[in-house]
């Protein structure tokens, strides 16, 4: 299932639509947030894809922030799904989220739907952006669709779990997708520690995307991944700040032909619990910081047996949030 679609062929999909009466429907989910600021709904209402309805990531995407859990926690599949019906959602309905920043948040988006068991669910490839340039229309205001019907499950993408996330890199590569600098530990806007899970490749989910906001061809993906020691067998998990861009991450992966876990906790859940290392530096194992311990300290045990993210035996195949 492709992961991408473009502002021409979404354009050609709804007026074929229009002008078939196919009652194949297309639901757009306009997903404008950036971290440290709250101006995501004016700016739908300002100007948005016809027919898109507006998805308030913090509170629609993520479940309430607490110790221990991390800052932007998945909810629970029941209120997930009160939140898709509300979008008007159907079973069977295709899904093309959006957002204005690169896909960095309209992938939370994608990454839920498809983990609920949504096949049909593609990232606008470029967002409102593209739309634009392409010369298409817009509008303003809210849309208020009518309830939808659909049901959803979950567990269909493979997460792990922050013991897992300690021992990956003894079995696969996990990569961290926030900037470098916060890899590095030079600096932490949010989150109580700086620097990254022992053991994680620094791989910014900014440098999957153009200047334009578009991923990149498949090609210059697969060969930056591999360049950053993944291999065809490799088992591979994506962490960020709170589990937003990680999913990002993810999605550029599945382009580029690998399946991914997420570590849904990712760095704000680490880095609070204080039996976590917290690494330095620009190696994955450099000395790791505040007096964690020996170097490549990766803090607590995976589960006995594990070998692959939960619910799963293995997965092959500037950020923030």
């Amino acid at each position: 299932m492709a992961t991408l679609i473009s502002a021409p062929e979404l354009r050609d999909r709804l007026g074929s639509h229009d002008r078939l009466g196919s009652g194949v429907r297309t639901v757009l989910l306009d997903v404008r947030w950036v971290l440290g600021r709250t101006d995501g709904h004016s700016e739908y209402l300002a100007a948005h894809l016809p027919g898109a309805v507006f998805v308030d990531l913090p509170t629609e995407l993520a479940d309430h922030a607490g110790p221990g859990f991390g800052r932007h926690p998945l909810p629970p599949p029941e209120r997930f799904q009160d939140a898709a019906r509300r979008w008007g959602i159907n079973d069977g309905d295709t899904v093309v989220a959006y957002d204005n920043s690169g896909s960095m948040a309209a992938s939370r988006a994608w990454w839920m739907l498809r983990n609920a068991g949504l096949e049909s669910v593609y990232l606008l490839d470029g967002g409102l952006a593209a739309w634009r340039t392409a010369g298409y229309p817009v509008e303003t205001g809210e849309v208020r669709p009518a309830a939808g019907n659909v049901s959803l499950g979950e567990g269909m993408m493979p997460v792990i779990s922050e013991a897992e996330a300690g021992q990956w890199h003894h079995q696969g590569v996990l990569l961290d997708a926030r900037a470098g600098e916060r890899y590095r530990g030079e600096v932490e806007p949010i989150d109580p520690r700086a620097g990254h899970i022992p053991g994680a490749v620094s791989a910014p989910t900014t440098e999957n995307i153009s200047a334009e906001g578009k991923f990149l061809p498949a090609e210059e993906l697969r060969r930056r991944f591999d360049a950053l020691g993944l291999g065809g067998a490799s088992a591979v998990a994506v962490y960020c700040g709170s589990g937003v861009t990680a999913s990002h991450e993810i999605a550029a992966l599945h382009i580029a032909g690998y399946k991914a876990a997420l570590y849904p906790g990712s760095f704000s859940q680490w880095s609070t619990n204080t039996g976590n290392p917290v690494a330095v530096g620009g190696e994955p194992l450099e000395e790791p910081a505040d007096g964690d311990g020996p170097t490549g300290s990766s803090g607590p045990t995976g589960p006995t047996g594990s070998t692959g993210p939960t619910g799963t035996s293995s997965v092959g195949g500037s950020s923030v949030g």
